[in-house]
């Protein structure tokens, strides 16, 4: 974006323009100590006046207040030539020959299209909330960063002033640079969700937008998966809805722990019931439904004890008073829930290690699309939201599942599409019992689920990701007792497949549809 180096540049007058008044007063009354001459525009002069700031107005050089109830105020040469005008001695001769002054600190922010998008998503006057004039005087100040200064988010004030105080008044290249640079960024964000906002895409239309952008959070992370990977936050502006998330005790979270508890969060939005899910490197190894979440929690760490040191759980519940009594003994790294009652969160501030993190009930903010990476390209799907109805399930086998055990399949075909490819759950009733994923065939899956659920397993069900390929898999889950399977089915060798769960006694559905994560 051009050269960071250059002499600082002293401020002498001010033009400020901004729809958010937060912390507005803190700063005139700092730009004015520093004998800083401020110009607004209405809202903001009138806001500034208050304070009992001289402030001169914007209209004073432009001749008009405002045109078409306001769609037209700031955008003249009367302010804009201030902010373009090259600093150079051609430049201020021009300035003088034409009457104008120089603005050598521009502060706006944009009319808030993304707040009322997101307050009023069914509102039809969005296109009022288009700023125009305010994204012209940034991106003219922006390009002229050699000779102005450029500010767009209230939390830069405080930056802007230290350095205007250390240095009696001047700004240098390199923050002119990163502001301008900051500014430029807040222009293609804020286009980006009027791009999306403003005409959304018809049903059948192409839902992804031609262009992405991802703005970096203030998260700050240590690293990444391991210590010597550097790693960012950052969030998608468009389309993307984002799970707020509070840390109310322990460490910020790192990279590993965003990946946990989002899985975590994501299982137990599935359930209407209070649900508790354990996650380890992003895959569960328990889950359960129960009549309270202390139920859920027992039931949920008692799936596979090796596997839940150091885990990751999520509950789609407060923590009640007694609640955190169902971990003792378990090693938790952290623990998400939409509440915590005082009780229990006394209980869980002895852990000195534990992060416990507040979030909205699960299936309040469910995210509409997901991301990964390869190619160095970003790959982005709709999230899986996808619901297996009762009807979808096609019996392959003479012997029929209970209702018993057709709630509980149901149960598990939620928890497996969650478990990374190849992936089998075992569930009895609304609990998982054993969990094999992660595996590069599928009756290794079957086989480490089996494995994990020891006695467990006999009278269990089954639930698959993915069809199977070979009678393997069948064939070891009757071994163990499994009692019923619900896979996709699809595989050349079904006639096997069935044919080996008719030998062992298995009732077996097919969904015709496969829920792979990798």
């Amino acid at each position: 974006m051009g050269s960071e180096r250059g002499p600082a540049v002293r401020i002498e007058r001010a033009l400020l323009s901004v729809d958010d008044k937060t912390g507005l007063d803190a700063l005139g009354q700092g730009l004015s100590q520093l004998g800083i001459e401020l110009w607004a525009t209405g809202g903001t002069r009138a806001s500034l006046s208050a304070s009992g700031l001289a402030v001169r107005a914007a209209e004073e050089l432009t001749g008009i207040a405002a045109w078409f109830d306001g769609r037209v105020k700031t955008l003249h040469p009367g302010l804009l030539g201030g902010i373009l005008a090259p600093r150079t001695e051609a430049g201020r001769r021009e300035l003088a020959d034409r009457g104008l002054l120089a603005f050598d600190l521009v502060v706006v922010n944009f009319y808030p299209f993304e707040r009322h998008l997101a307050e009023a998503p069914a509102a039809t006057d969005r296109e009022e909330y288009v700023d125009i004039g305010g994204v012209t005087l940034v991106r003219a100040a922006a390009k002229n960063h050699a000779g102005v200064t450029v500010v767009t988010d209230p939390t830069e004030y405080g930056e802007l002033l230290r350095e205007l105080r250390e240095t009696n008044g001047s700004v240098s290249a390199g923050t002119r640079a990163r502001f301008a640079r900051r500014a430029f960024q807040r222009v293609a964000e804020y286009d980006a969700a009027i791009a999306a906002g403003l005409l959304p895409p018809d049903e059948g239309d192409d839902p992804f937008p031609p262009t992405l952008v991802l703005r970096r959070e203030p998260l700050r992370l240590r690293y990444g998966e391991n210590p010597h990977q550097r790693a960012a936050v950052y969030r998608g502006e468009a389309g993307f809805l984002h799970r707020p998330f509070e840390v109310v005790k322990g460490a910020s979270l790192s990279y590993t722990n965003l990946l946990d508890v989002d899985t975590a969060l994501e299982i137990v939005a599935e359930y209407p019931l209070a649900a508790a899910a354990v996650v380890k490197h992003a895959t569960p190894c328990g889950v359960a439904e129960g009549a309270s979440v202390r139920e859920a929690l027992e039931r949920a760490i008692a799936t596979d004890p090796k596997a839940r040191f150091g885990c990751a759980i999520a509950l789609n519940r407060p923590m009640g008073p007694d609640d955190p009594d169902a971990l003792h003994g378990v090693f938790v790294d952290l623990i998400a829930a939409p509440g915590f009652d005082p009780v229990a969160r006394e209980k869980l501030d002895r852990r000195p290690k534990l992060k416990v993190v507040r979030t909205d009930p699960p299936g309040s903010a469910l995210p509409r699309w997901e991301a990964r990476s390869a190619f160095g390209r970003v790959l982005v799907q709709d999230a899986d939201r996808r619901q297996l109805a009762p009807g979808e399930l096609k019996p392959v086998t003479s012997r029929r599942a209970s209702p018993e055990e057709l709630c509980s399949l149901d149960f598990a075909w939620r928890v497996v599409r969650h478990a990374k490819s190849n992936a089998i759950v075992l569930a009895r009733g609304p609990a998982t019992v054993g969990i094999g994923s992660g595996q590069p065939t599928r009756v290794k899956a079957v086989e480490l689920a089996c494995e994990v659920a020891g006695e467990r397993a006999r009278g269990a069900v089954l639930a698959s990701d993915a069809f199977f390929p070979f009678a393997d898999g069948v064939e070891a889950a009757g071994r163990a007792g499994v009692a019923a399977i619900l896979q996709p089915g699809g595989s050349l060798r079904d006639p096997e497949v069935i044919a080996a769960a008719e030998k062992a006694g298995i009732a077996m559905y097919f969904t015709g549809w496969r829920v792979f994560r990798h």
